[in-house]
């Protein structure tokens, strides 16, 4: 019988996480899979963005809600530092309410839209928003559902290419997961200007030599409950540690509250949140100067002697293996496997159902009970 994560397959399933398991597991093989996508579909995405990304004048937003949007905000510096474009993370909450901050009418825009099952109703609201305002906007929809509304109400469209993730990518969980890290990777090849799909062969070697590497430990660590998770990143990494933190909350239903912060802002506030049952685990940055912080901060709060735990993700950390000099964006994907686990961990030692933690609906899969108003009946 096969074991995911120090379990075996019969006992997730009996406990309701089998599938957000199987989700965490299988996203090193999907990694594969979306290389040789991408390889395939190389040709037609560089037709549709043209030279488009060496325009000064060209704007890109990157957006999603929720997890969706924290796929935009790991890697829009990376993109933006790449090309005389400008590139800028806008959620759909944001783009929705205050659609006057966001939007130049006058200016050459493409829209990148992130979405797992792209039925969100602020995922299709977003697109329409800004085909109104802005004249002549392109769109680009990743996307892992084929079926959803975001991927069916342009198709065929000559301004829109969607991005299709691997089918198995659409996580059957409460959670994102192989979602999540899949339309990352998927944005970060096709965005990049030296496109190499097979990159993501390498991460997933890596992957899976974490997986098998960090599942004990990880497990071990999860056994210790805790009422508190404090993630940090520097970066880009602070976004990746927005993700890990709602990956705890959603998964225990709220009962282990979280935070996310940078290694230098925490000191600015945030780090009175730290008590004898918080754990603190701060993601590795690649930079030699972030690192330079990130010690210093670690140093800290563990003579502060406050914390359960002060722990380090990354290369060189508590949960680390070694990996090619790489931008943070790119090993994101790595790093956040260990996040997975534990979260799915913690939501098992409470007892409660990892698939589906809201077993009353209070918080659903896909998003329900927004109403859009039109932009322009205020």
């Amino acid at each position: 019988m096969t074991t995911l994560f120090q379990r075996k397959t019969d006992e997730w399933r009996s406990i309701g996480g089998l599938d957000t398991a199987e989700e965490i597991a299988h996203q090193p093989a999907l990694w594969r899979e979306l290389a040789a996508h991408l390889g395939r579909e190389q040709s037609r995405i560089a037709a549709f963005l043209g030279d488009s990304l060496r325009h000064p004048q060209q704007r890109v937003i990157l957006t999603g809600a929720g997890s969706s949007a924290y796929v935009g905000e790991i890697i829009a510096d990376e993109i933006n530092a790449a090309w005389p474009c400008q590139v800028r993370a806008i959620s759909t909450t944001s783009l929705l309410t205050h659609p006057a901050l966001y939007l130049e009418t006058g200016a050459p825009t493409l829209l990148v839209s992130f979405a797992r099952s792209g039925n969100s109703p602020e995922s299709a609201a977003a697109v329409q928003l800004v085909r109104d305002l802005v004249p002549n906007a392109r769109f680009l929809n990743i996307t892992c559902n084929a079926d959803g509304a975001l991927a069916k109400q342009s198709e065929g469209d000559a301004d829109t290419f969607n991005l299709m993730m691997p089918a198995a990518s659409c996580d059957r969980g409460f959670a994102m997961t192989s979602s999540f890290t899949c339309m990352l990777l998927a944005a970060l090849s096709v965005l990049d200007p030296d496109f190499q799909p097979e990159r993501l062969n390498k991460l997933a070697d890596l992957g899976e030599q974490a997986a098998a590497q960090w599942s004990a430990p990880v497990a071990q660590l999860a056994a210790e409950r805790v009422s508190r998770v404090i993630y940090l990143g520097s970066g880009p990494l602070e976004a990746l540690a927005k993700e890990a933190a709602l990956k705890i909350m959603e998964l225990t239903a709220g009962a282990v509250m979280t935070m996310a912060n940078s290694a230098l802002g925490f000191r600015h506030g945030p780090k009175a949140a730290v008590t004898r049952d918080t754990l603190v685990l701060l993601f590795r940055s690649a930079d030699p100067l972030s690192r330079r912080y990130e010690h210093d901060l670690v140093e800290e709060l563990r003579r502060d002697q406050v914390a359960a735990h002060v722990l380090t993700i990354g290369a060189g950390g508590e949960f680390g293996i070694d990996t090619p000099s790489w931008p943070d964006a790119w090993l994101a994907p790595v790093w956040l496997l260990m996040a997975q686990q534990y979260a799915l961990h913690q939501s098992a030692l409470l007892q409660l159902r990892p698939d589906n933690p809201f077993t009353g609906g209070i918080v659903n899969r896909v998003v329900q009970g927004v109403t859009i108003y039109r932009h322009d009946e205020f």
